[in-house]
C-alpha cells in the first residue's frame, strides 16, 4: 500500500525515534522504517519532511526499489528548492542531487544541467548561490568517474558551462572588490548589515564558482602532458586568478580587526586561488609554462616568500601555497631536459621533440627568473627565517615535547609552514647543489661560531644554529661533498652533548636528527663514538630528544655497514632505555616508534638470548596494554617474529607469552582479524620453523589454517610454509590428528588457485607423500584426481607456468607409482576419475595410467634431476604391466630411462623446497638454521628414491617385460635404433 500525505506525521515520529539514544525506542522505529522502504511513496515522504523541517536532522535511507515515476517526482521536487534559505539543508540537497546524478546522468537525467543553466539566467543572488552549490557537488561527483565515456560526458559539460561560469566569476570579482572598497572606507560607520550579507553571499557564490572552474579545467580537458595540446582556459584564467589574489590580498590587514567575516573569507579566497593555480600547473604543465602564465606566478610567489609584507607573514596558509607552487615548478619533470632517446616511429619522434622544445623554453624562463643571486637569497630566507623556531614552537617543545616531535617530523608537509619550507629547500638544493653547498656550509659555520657549545640561553644565535643544523641534516647526501662529517662531529656535534643544560634540548634534538640522516657518512673510526652519542641522547630527560635518538638508532642498526662489534656492550643500556621509554610515552605514534627500534634490535643483533626474560615480560605487558590498538599490535607481532627467529631452538622459552597472542591473531572470528591476520601468519610460520619439537598447543592450532584458506588465498605462500612445517615437525602425530584437515585444505587449494598458486602448494604435497607414501595417497584421493586432470588437460604448449604445473603434478603421481604402486593403479581405474575427466571434456581412448606415461615421457626435460629419476623409476615399473600397448611405448620409455641413468652422474643436485620466505635480516649461520630447515634436509637426504637404483630397476623390469610379452617384446626391441640400443646397454652395463 502506497504512502500518502496522511502518513507524514507517522513517518516524522518514526524518524525522530530512530535517532533516540534509548535502544528500546530506536530499534522498533528503525524496524518500522525498514519495512516501509519498499512501499511506494516512501522516498517522497522523506523528501517532504526534509524540505519542510529546518531545525530537525533526519536520517536518509538508501533508495531501494523506487519506480521510475517516483524517481522523476523526486528529481523534480529536488530541483524545486533552489531558494532554500537554510545553508545546511541546501548543502544536503546539493549532495543528494550529486549522488543521484552520478548514477542517472546523462542516461536517465539528461535535462539536469540544462535546467540548472536556465534557472541561473533569472536567478537572484541566493538562488544562484544554491545552484552553484549543486553544480559544484555534481561536477565533483562526476569528475571521479574514470570510464572513457564518462570523461567524454564531462568534457562536453565543461564546454557548455565554462564560458558562463567564467564570465560570472569575473563579474563577481569586480563586485566584491568594489564592495570591499566600500566596507573599508566606511569602517567606522554603521553600514547596512543587509548590504554586508548580500556581499558576503556574492563572495561565497564567487568561491563556489572558482571551485567549479577548477573542476572544469582539471577534469574537462586531457592533460597537456599527455597530448601536448594547448589548453586555452589555462592561459585565459591563470593570469586573472593571479590578478585577483593581488587585488584581494591588501584587504587582509584592513579587515583583520574590524570585519572578521570578510577577513575569514579573504583567507579562504586567497588560499583557494593559489591552490587552484597549483592544481592547474600540475594538470597542464606545458600550457602553464607559457610566458604569460608561469613567469608572473613564479615571480609573485618568490617575492611573497622572500619579502612578504609584515601582515602577510602571519598568513601561513597562503605562504604555504606559495611555497607549494614554487616547489611544484622546480621539481616538474616536464620542465626538465628530456632524457629519452630517439625512436623509429616518426610520430613519436615529433611528439618527444615537441616536449623537448617546450621544456627548453620553460627551462630558459626559469633560469631568467632564478638567477644565482635569487637562488642564494631564497635559500638564506628559508633557513634564517622559516626554519627558525618561533615562540609558540618553543612553548610547545617545553610543554609537550612528545607532541612537538611528532608534529615536526610526521605532519603532512603541506599543512605547516616549517615542514613546507623544508620540503621546498630540499628541492631547491637538489636542483642547485653546486651553488648552494658552499652557502649552507657558510651558514652552518656562521651559526656555530656565533653560538659556541657553551651558550645555554635561548638567543637568536642558538635558534639560528638549530635551523642551520636542520638545513645540513635534510640534504646530507649532496652536502657531504662540502662538509666532512668526521670533523663536524668531533669539532661540534659531540661537544654539544657535553652541555646538559635544559635549553640544550633544542640543539640535542637536531644532533640526534643529524646522526641518523648522515649514517652513510659515518666511517669505521667514528662509528663507536656516534653509537655512544645516540645512547646518551636516548637517556636524556626530554622526550623529543629521546624519540629523535630512537629513530636515528633504527637507521644505524639497519645500515648495511652497521658494526655490531662496536655496539654490543651498549645493548644493556639500550634495552633498558627502550623499556623505560615505552612506559613514559603517551602517544600511539611514540609507542610504535620505540617498538620498531626494539624489533630492529632483535632482528639485526645476535646478542638477544641473554635479554630474553626481560623481553618476554616486556612483550606480555605491551600486548595487554595495546588492546584495541591494532597498528601497535601489528608492530608487536613483527617484533615477536624477530624475537622467535633470534631465539631459534630456545624459542619454547617464550611460548607461555607467545602462543596465546598467536592464537588470538589467527582466529578469523577475532574483531581485529582484518588487521592482524597477515602478521600473525608470519609469526606462526616463524614459530613452527624454529620449534625444536611440536607441542600440543601448536598442534591444536592447525584447523585455524583450514578456516583461513577456505575464506581466502591471499596468504597462500605463508600458509604453505606453515603446512610444510607441520608435516616436517609433527610427523605421524600431526597426520593422525589432522588427516581430515590436511585433505580438506589440499582439496580447497588445488583446483581453485591459479598456476602460480599450484606451483606453491605442489612441493608440499610431494613432501607429504614422500614422508607417508602408504597413508597419504588414499587420504587425498580427491586432490590426486585433480592432479591427473591437470596432467591430461592441454594448453601448456606456450605457457611456462602451465608446463611447470603439469610437470610437477606428473612427478607427484610418478612418486606414488614408485612408492605405492598398487594405489595409483587403483586410483586410475576408479569410475569417479573417469566421470571427472568426462565432465572436463577430456577424451580418454586408452588406459589412464598409459596416458600418464605419455606425460612422463613428454615432461622429463621440464623437471629437476630428482624428479627425472622418479620419472625413470615410474616408467620402468610401467614395463611390468600386462598390456600390449606398453610395447608401443617401449622405445621411448627405454630412451628416457637411458638418458636419466647416464645423466645422473652429471647432475650436482638441487635444493628443492617451497622456501621459508623468512624475511628476517638475520644471517642463517650453522648455529641458527631453523629446525624446520634441518629436518627438511634430513627428509630430502633420506628420500627412498635416493636409495633406489634406476639401473637395477630397468634391468629387472625389462626381464619381467620380456617374460610377459615373449616374442612381441623381442620384436619391439629389434625396432629400436642401433645407437639407442647401444646406449641402453652402456647404461645397464650389459655386454
Amino acid at each position: 500500500m502506497a504512502l500518502s500525505a496522511s502518513d507524514l506525521p507517522t513517518m516524522y515520529t518514526l524518524l525522530t525515534n530512530s535517532m533516540s539514544g534509548d535502544e528500546s525506542v530506536r530499534k522498533p522505529a528503525e524496524a518500522a522504517l525498514s519495512q516501509s522502504e519498499s512501499r511506494p511513496g516512501f522516498c517522497s515522504c522523506l523528501m517532504i519532511i526534509f524540505c519542510c523541517l529546518v531545525e530537525c536532522n533526519v536520517r536518509f535511507y538508501p533508495f531501494r526499489g523506487i519506480s521510475n515515476e517516483e524517481k522523476t517526482h523526486l528529481k523534480q521536487k529536488l530541483l524545486s528548492h533552489f531558494r532554500e534559505e537554510n545553508y545546511q539543508i541546501a548543502q544536503m540537497l546539493a549532495v543528494l542531487i550529486s549522488k543521484i546524478a552520478r548514477f542517472d546522468y546523462p542516461r536517465e537525467w539528461p535535462e539536469l544541467f540544462s535546467v540548472l543553466a536556465q534557472q541561473l539566467q533569472v536567478a537572484d543572488v541566493l538562488t544562484s548561490h544554491r545552484i552553484f552549490m549543486i553544480l559544484f557537488r555534481t561536477l565533483k561527483e562526476l569528475s571521479t568517474k574514470r570510464l572513457t565515456a564518462d570523461q567524454r560526458n564531462f568534457a562536453e559539460i565543461s564546454s557548455h558551462l565554462f564560458d558562463y561560469s567564467w564570465h560570472l566569476w569575473q563579474s563577481d570579482v569586480q563586485t566584491i572588490l568594489h564592495g570591499f572598497s566600500t566596507v573599508a572606507s566606511s569602517f567606522n560607520s554603521n553600514a547596512s548589515e543587509q548590504h554586508h550579507d548580500e556581499l558576503y553571499l556574492i563572495c561565497e557564490r564567487w568561491l563556489l564558482c572558482l571551485k567549479i572552474l577548477r573542476q572544469l579545467i582539471i577534469s574537462g580537458f586531457l592533460s597537456d602532458a599527455k597530448c601536448i595540446q594547448e589548453v586555452r582556459p589555462v592561459k585565459e584564467v591563470s593570469p586573472v586568478l593571479l590578478n585577483a589574489i593581488q587585488s584581494i590580498l591588501p584587504y587582509y590587514s584592513s579587515f583583520e580587526r574590524g570585519h572578521h567575516k570578510f577577513w575569514d573569507f579573504i583567507k579562504r579566497a586567497c588560499t583557494k586561488l593559489m591552490k587552484v593555480l597549483v592544481s592547474i600547473q600540475g594538470r597542464h604543465p606545458y600550457t602553464f609554462g607559457d610566458k604569460c602564465v608561469l613567469p608572473p606566478v613564479m615571480d609573485f610567489c618568490l617575492n611573497k616568500i622572500t619579502d612578504p609584507e609584515p601582515d602577510i607573514f602571519s598568513f601561513e596558509q597562503f605562504l604555504i601555497q606559495c611555497m607549494v607552487m614554487v616547489k611544484s615548478i622546480l621539481e616538474c619533470k616536464e620542465y626538465k631536459p628530456s632524457l629519452t632517446g630517439r625512436v623509429i616511429d616518426e610520430n613519436r619522434v615529433t611528439l618527444e621533440q615537441r616536449k623537448k622544445n617546450i621544456s627548453n623554453v620553460v627551462g630558459g624562463v626559469l633560469t631568467s627568473l632564478l638567477p644565482s643571486e635569487r637562488i642564494v637569497l631564497l635559500c638564506n630566507v628559508l633557513i634564517r627565517r622559516y626554519f627558525v623556531l618561533t615562540a609558540s614552537d618553543l612553548e610547545e617543545l617545553y610543554q609537550n615535547p612528545e607532541s612537538f616531535h611528532h608534529e615536526q617530523d610526521m605532519v603532512q608537509w603541506t599543512e605547516k609552514l616549517r615542514p613546507c619550507a623544508e620540503a621546498l629547500y630540499i628541492v631547491l638544493f637538489e636542483n642547485h647543489s653546486q651553488l648552494l653547498g658552499p652557502v649552507v656550509v657558510s651558514i652552518l659555520h656562521e651559526a656555530m661560531t656565533s653560538c659556541p657549545t657553551s651558550v645555554t640561553d635561548i638567543t637568536p644565535g642558538l635558534l639560528l644554529k638549530d635551523a642551520a643544523y636542520g638545513a645540513a641534516a635534510y640534504v646530507y647526501y649532496e652536502l657531504s661533498n662540502y662538509l666532512s662529517f668526521k670533523d663536524w662531529f668531533n669539532g661540534a656535534l659531540s661537544p654539544e652533548l657535553s652541555n646538559d643544560h635544559p635549553n640544550m634540548r633544542i640543539i640535542h634534538r637536531k644532533v640526534a636528527l643529524i646522526l641518523g640522516q648522515w649514517v652513510s657518512e659515518v666511517k669505521d673510526e667514528t662509528k663507536r663514538a656516534v653509537y655512544c652519542a645516540l645512547i646518551k641522547l636516548l637517556l636524556e630527560k626530554d622526550l623529543s630528544v629521546r624519540l629523535a635518538a630512537c629513530r636515528s638508532l633504527c637507521l644505524h642498526i639497519e645500515d648495511a655497514n652497521f658494526s655490531e662489534r662496536d655496539f654490543t656492550d651498549l645493548l644493556p643500556i639500550c634495552w633498558d632505555s627502550c623499556f623505560k621509554l615505552v612506559e613514559e610515552v603517551q602517544e600511539f605514534d611514540s609507542k610504535v616508534q620505540v617498538l620498531n627500534l626494539i624489533s630492529i634490535l632483535i632482528g639485526h643483533l645476535n646478542e638477544v638470548i641473554p635479554y630474553a626474560n626481560k623481553l618476554v615480560q616486556f612483550f606480555q605487558k605491551v600486548w595487554e596494554e595495546s588492546s584495541g590498538e591494532s597498528l601497535l599490535q601489528i608492530q608487536l607481532l613483527i617484533a615477536l617474529r624477530n624475537f622467535v627467529v633470534a631465539l631459534g631452538y630456545q624459542s619454547p622459552s617464550c611460548y607461555n607469552m607467545l602462543l596465546p597472542i598467536l592464537q588470538r591473531g589467527i582466529d578469523i572470528n577475532n574483531p581485529d582479524e582484518l588487521n592482524l591476520l597477515e602478521d600473525s601468519l608470519l609469526l606462526w610460520e616463524a614459530t613452527v620453523s624454529h620449534a625444536p619439537a611440536m607441542v600440543p598447543q601448536l598442534l591444536a592450532y592447525f584447523p585455524c589454517l583450514v578456516e583461513i584458506m577456505e575464506r581466502s588465498f591471499d596468504h597462500l605462500q605463508v600458509a604453505v610454509n606453515i603446512i610444510e612445517g607441520y608435516i616436517i615437525l609433527g610427523g605421524t602425530e600431526f597426520l593422525s590428528m589432522h588427516a581430515s584437515s590436511v585433505a580438506k585444505l589440499f582439496d580447497v587449494v588445488v583446483g581453485n588457485v591459479n598456476d602460480r598458486g599450484l606451483l606453491t602448494i605442489l612441493p608440499v604435497i610431494d613432501i607429504l607423500i614422500q614422508c607417508f607414501p602408504v597413508e597419504v595417497p588414499p587420504l587425498i584421493s580427491s586432490t590426486l584426481q585433480k592432479l591427473i586432470l591437470i596432467c591430461l588437460s592441454g594448453g601448456d604448449d606456450r605457457d611456462p607456468f602451465k608446463t611447470a604445473v603439469k610437470a610437477s603434478s606428473a612427478a607427484i603421481l610418478a612418486r606414488i607409482l614408485v612408492m605405492n604402486t598398487n594405489y595409483l593403479a587403483q586410483l586410475t581405474s576408479e569410475p569417479s576419475l573417469s566421470l571427472l575427466l568426462q565432465q572436463a571434456g577430456i577424451p580418454i581412448e586408452e588406459n589412464i595410467l598409459l596416458c600418464l606415461v605419455d606425460i612422463w615421457l613428454d615432461k622429463v626435460d621440464n623437471v629437476s634431476s630428482v624428479q627425472k629419476k622418479i620419472f625413470g623409476l615410474a616408467l620402468s615399473i610401467i614395463l611390468t604391466i600386462r598390456l600390449p600397448q606398453v610395447l608401443d611405448k617401449l622405445d621411448q620409455i627405454l630412451s628416457v630411462c637411458t638418458c636419466v641413468i647416464l645423466g645422473e652422474n652429471d647432475d650436482t643436485g638441487e635444493e628443492e623446497s617451497s622456501g621459508d620466505n623468512m624475511s628476517s635480516s638475520r644471517p642463517h649461520s650453522e648455529s641458527n638454521i631453523p629446525s624446520k630447515e634441518l629436518r627438511r634436509r634430513q627428509i630430502k637426504f633420506s628420500d627412498p628414491v635416493n636409495q633406489l637404483s634406476l639401473e637395477n630397476s630397468v634391468r629387472d623390469n625389462l626381464q619381467t617385460c620380456a617374460a610377459i610379452h615373449g616374442e612381441s617384446f623381442n620384436s619391439a626391441m629389434n625396432r629400436m635404433h642401433t645407437s639407442a640400443l647401444s646406449q641402453l646397454k652402456q647404461a645397464l652395463k650389459m655386454p
